[in-house]
């Protein structure tokens, strides 16, 4: 039984990869039909991105209400309705409004099964957890490019995920009785209802800060880098702009494999030291990308995403151990509004850096948040031995 409720958590995590690259790629057609300048899509963005910092931020109170279970399963049934009504939009405005449930069920899902995940499996099970959602991420934009070439259009591409979406809801809501293995962290004990931490308790706790920033420097970079990879190998390498979106694609690749091949260290080795190694290939990767060639330019893509690889999900899976087991469900929750903050906005930073300075700037763009990553998980590290 244990197994097959794993097998579900997989699948809820591919899930929450499958929208995540929809809006990228229908965008270019989209756009024209809703009659809107491309920048527009960064008012949809922004949209998903606060209502999962919010959903994020509240998890931890609705969570210990309703248990990881059901909250798993209302949010795919939120995000269900929300690609529903993507594909259904004929009016950018609507598509606005529908990007408001989308926002709050990512946010959730992606709250409650880190933590579930961590409280109750090895860190093996949350890096394979991690790398399902890149499965996830690779498979989205493939449907939507399917749907684009056919008589149905972008619409079809999001009608197709959001049947994907209901049919997990329905597997979700049917595995309910599975979600037993709960401890006082995630649900009332017998005694009670067990209060929640407020969002300044949480972040009081001794050390927790110092994790935000990890979180928000980790996907700070990573977020830049998938985004402004392709633009700098064209504008600062000379690529065509063909290869050099195959090529950045190198980059999602060797996060999904590390995330693969990191499931089979994680348990022998342990999170701390998964960590200093990710930090130290993404070090090499960044010498690498440095380096005014255009092989190593793409080699180091490839290890910069190897080095990504161990970071998010050993970094959730330590906080039970670091932070305690019953503030685990309240920090996980801000460490993933931390992550979506530096999805968020520091991609754009990089864009005006670009435009007013120099694209070549992006290595060592990203050089500032691996040392900010060194910086804190370093101090964190010494927390946990004192």
């Amino acid at each position: 039984m244990v197994s097959l409720l794993l097998a579900i958590i997989y699948m809820a995590f591919i899930s929450l990869g499958l929208p995540d690259g929809l809006l990228g790629a229908a965008w270019p057609v989209a756009r024209g039909d809703f009659g809107v300048p491309a920048s527009y899509m960064g008012i949809v963005s922004m949209i998903i991105a606060a209502c999962s910092i919010l959903s994020s931020l509240l998890s931890d109170k609705v969570t210990r209400r309703m248990g990881a279970g059901p909250v798993t399963a209302v949010s795919v049934l939120l995000t269900a309705a929300a690609l529903l009504g993507f594909s259904l939009s004929r009016s950018f405005w609507i598509l606005c409004v529908m990007a408001v449930p989308y926002g709050l069920g990512a946010g959730a899902v992606d709250a409650a099964l880190n933590n579930y995940v961590a409280l109750h499996y090895s860190s093996r099970h949350m890096s394979w957890l991690h790398a399902f959602w890149g499965v996830g991420a690779a498979i989205g934009p493939y449907v939507m490019s399917v749907a684009i070439g056919s008589r149905h259009g972008w619409p079809m591409g999001y009608g197709t995920i959001a049947a994907v979406q209901v049919a997990l809801t329905v597997v979700l809501f049917a595995s309910l009785p599975l979600w037993k293995k709960r401890d006082s962290a995630t649900t009332p004990d017998e005694d009670g209802y067990e209060a929640p931490l407020s969002l300044r308790q949480a972040v009081g706790i001794r050390g927790v800060k110092t994790m935000l920033l990890t979180f928000f420097g980790y996907c700070a970079l990573e977020a830049t880098a998938g985004l402004w990879a392709a633009s700098y190998l064209v504008d600062q390498r000379g690529v065509d702009t063909q290869s050099a979106a195959a090529f950045a694609m190198l980059f999602y690749l060797g996060i999904t494999a590390g995330r693969f091949l990191n499931g089979f260290a994680a348990d022998r080795f342990g999170d701390r030291a998964m960590v200093r190694v990710g930090l130290t290939v993404q070090a090499a990767g960044l010498v690498l990308i440095l380096l005014p060639t255009v092989l190593t330019a793409l080699i180091g893509l490839v290890a910069l995403g190897l080095g990504c690889a161990p970071i998010y999900p050993c970094c959730n899976h330590a906080t039970p151990t670091l932070f305690g087991r019953e503030n685990s469900h309240a920090i996980v929750g801000i460490q993933v509004a931390a992550a979506y903050c530096g999805i968020t906005f520091i991609p754009p930073v990089f864009g005006l850096v670009a435009q007013h300075l120099h694209i070549g700037l992006f290595p060592l763009f990203l050089v500032v948040f691996w040392v900010t990553m060194v910086l804190t998980t370093e101090r964190v590290n010494r927390m946990g031995e004192a």
